[in-house]
């Protein structure tokens, strides 16, 4: 199958193209596979029909078999992304598996995929490397392994539908008698708090439910709804995977239980001390003081002076944690630790008088890049609201000029600290900075609001941190203004940013971003691939828990604290970190669904979540 438009789509978008065909399927030496395909009422559903043809049993493997689904996910202009490409949130839970198509600019109809029979058990992406970061790929759904007498069959059945979107996507599925709706109140869980999961089976069916990994079976309640609910206290750190039966039906829920957050944070910010931060003998070396990758497979730190592995740019989330963290707890060791660090950064990586801001060491100047402006900035601001210290403020102020003067405002840049640099000028009575820093903010603002949806590319055409930078700077600069324009402009954004969000039931994927690129450039193995998580989806949990500062909408809050949380499986317990977890279960052929070794540039999540416990 080549194509699968609906009918009255205004834009005729084709939800099916890919490199590969629809429906092509690999398989071993002796299985025969026949498709039939029955369309009704716009709605289609396939079965795929596996046989043994040999005169022995055939027991297959994860990977033995694979359907292609190549939604059409890929990115080029916004402007074509927004009418005819696809975000696709794919859940391989055994019996209960779909599909949730959303398209990239809201507007309905969208497409959905619901397993009927059979059992999935993950995804593969076969990407063209050509693109680089803009494909997504294409998808190949993975049966569960299965035995196969001779002329024994198995089937894989799914239907197609049209859906509104995520709430009728996914009321359309307690249709299904197949499907179990799982619901958590939070799939990652702090020690000492509750893991309470809700459990709806469509079939009516008794629940059960066994801890995968110790073989427990689970004590429920069953209330009057036919919902049962799952209760215990996450009393060990570590994942806890859940089988849940229905009668003849299995699914599956991932729930992961981190530290407490401030110990967490606490571990991590020593390990970097410890661990990541360079100490020359010679205190005028380039890298004194700097904090580096670290290799937690090697168990040594890292650098390379080219831009993803340098010691300057992104893993200036490292400081900003560092800040951030010490304006609520007092340490001396990471106090010394970051004042060594700010030494660095000022001898090395900006010229705290003009506000220029370099790329690498000895202040290079080869690459100019945008986005390293605002985080100098906010890692000042840091500094300024731990240590009190007006320079800061005054060199914070400084960056963010020359970010502008630049061409800023055209440059949808990360991390801008809108209200805290308006705030503290006019606390300190710096009038005149403040009247210009916020003109510059006005016009970058109106630049956003005049591009609307047809986002400018970036070093991604187009991706959920450019949408996300636009929504959060429109929501700050309406908190700062209280000008009506940039609230509305700001909603609009959000929603757009929104349908980069699945709501599986796992940890890895709910309210997770969709971003398929980081772990080939910030990663040790340079795989490319699904992300989840990687840090910067947090990016949208600032714009979902502003949403609901701004707008008064409670709901929004949850969202973002399930965003937030989202990431949190980057860090571990004794304070190491991994720069992105590529989820697939193969890309291109190479094995994943692995924690790239390299703590590289993923403190940003942990920061934004600390961020956001005072707000």
């Amino acid at each position: 199958m080549k194509t699968w438009i609906h009918p009255e789509d205004p834009y005729q978008m084709n939800w099916i193209e890919g490199k590969n065909e629809w429906g092509m399927v690999k398989c071993p030496k002796g299985i025969s596979v026949r498709i039939e395909q029955e369309v009704e009422y716009n709605i289609l559903k396939e079965r795929y029909i596996f046989t043994n043809e040999m005169s022995y049993d055939i027991f297959t493997s994860t990977l033995d078999i694979a359907i292609y689904t190549p939604f059409n996910d890929n990115y080029e202009a916004a402007e074509v992304c927004m009418t005819n490409r696809c975000h696709t949130h794919i859940w391989c839970g055994k019996n209960v598996s779909y599909v949730m198509a959303l398209r990239m600019g809201n507007k309905a109809p969208h497409l959905g995929l619901m397993l009927t029979k059979g059992s999935l058990e993950g995804y593969s992406v076969e990407r063209d490397l050509e693109k680089m970061s803009n494909d997504r790929g294409d998808f190949l759904l993975h049966p569960e392994p299965f035995h196969l007498k001779p002329k024994e069959t198995y089937i894989i059945e799914w239907v197609l539908f049209w859906h509104e979107g995520k709430q009728d996507f996914y009321q359309k599925l307690r249709n299904f008698s197949n499907y179990i709706e799982v619901k958590a109140d939070s799939y990652t869980v702090f020690t000492e708090e509750m893991i309470q999961i809700q459990i709806t089976p469509m079939n009516g069916m008794p629940v059960v439910v066994t801890d995968l990994i110790t073989k427990e079976e689970k004590q429920i309640e069953k209330d009057q709804n036919n919902t049962y609910i799952l209760r215990e206290y996450a009393d060990q750190v570590g994942e806890k995977k859940y089988l849940i039966k229905a009668g003849e039906v299995e699914t599956i829920c991932n729930i992961l239980v981190m530290p407490k957050l401030l110990e967490l944070v606490q571990k991590r910010c020593q390990f970097i001390a410890r661990n990541q931060q360079y100490h020359a003998k010679d205190k005028e070396a380039p890298l004194d003081g700097a904090y580096l990758i670290y290799d937690t497979e090697e168990k040594h730190p890292y650098y390379q002076p080219q831009n993803d592995y340098n010691a300057a740019r992104e893993r200036i989330g490292m400081g900003i944690l560092f800040a951030e963290y010490l304006k609520k707890v007092s340490d001396t060791e990471l106090y010394d630790s970051l004042m060594q660090y700010k030494t660095y950064i000022e001898r090395e990586i900006i010229n705290s008088e003009t506000g220029e801001v370099f790329n690498e060491v000895r202040r290079d100047t080869l690459v100019q890049r945008l986005y390293n402006y605002p985080w100098i900035a906010l890692f000042y601001i840091k500094l300024y609201e731990l240590t009190k210290e007006i320079q800061n403020l005054t060199v914070a102020t400084r960056i963010l000029k020359m970010y502008y003067q630049k061409g800023g405002a055209k440059f949808y840049a990360i991390g801008i600290p809108v209200v805290e640099i308006i705030t503290y000028l006019s606390n300190e009575g710096k009038s005149k900075e403040k009247e210009e820093i916020l003109s510059y903010l006005k016009e970058h603002a109106e630049f956003i609001i005049k591009t609307g949806t047809n986002y400018p590319c970036h070093e991604v055409y187009y991706e959920q941190s450019i949408v996300a930078p636009a929504a959060e700077f429109l929501f700050d600069i309406y908190k700062v203004t209280k000008e009506e324009q940039y609230l509305i402009e700001a909603k609009k954004q959000s929603e757009i940013l929104e349908l980069f969000n699945g709501l599986q039931p796992d940890y890895h994927l709910y309210e997770v971003s969709i971003r398929h690129w980081d772990g080939f450039w910030f990663g040790k193995y340079q795989m490319y691939g699904d992300t989840f998580p990687h840090y910067w989806s947090s990016l949208t949990g600032n714009v979902y828990r502003k949403r609901a500062e701004e707008m008064k909408d409670i709901f929004y809050l949850k969202k973002a604290e399930a965003s937030y949380r989202g990431v949190l499986s980057l860090f571990r317990a004794d304070g190491s970190a991994s720069c992105a977890m590529v989820y697939p279960i193969t890309v291109n052929g190479k094995k994943t669904h692995f924690y790239d070794p390299y703590a590289n540039d993923q403190d940003w999540g942990l920061y934004f979540i600390l961020n956001s416990i005072d707000k």
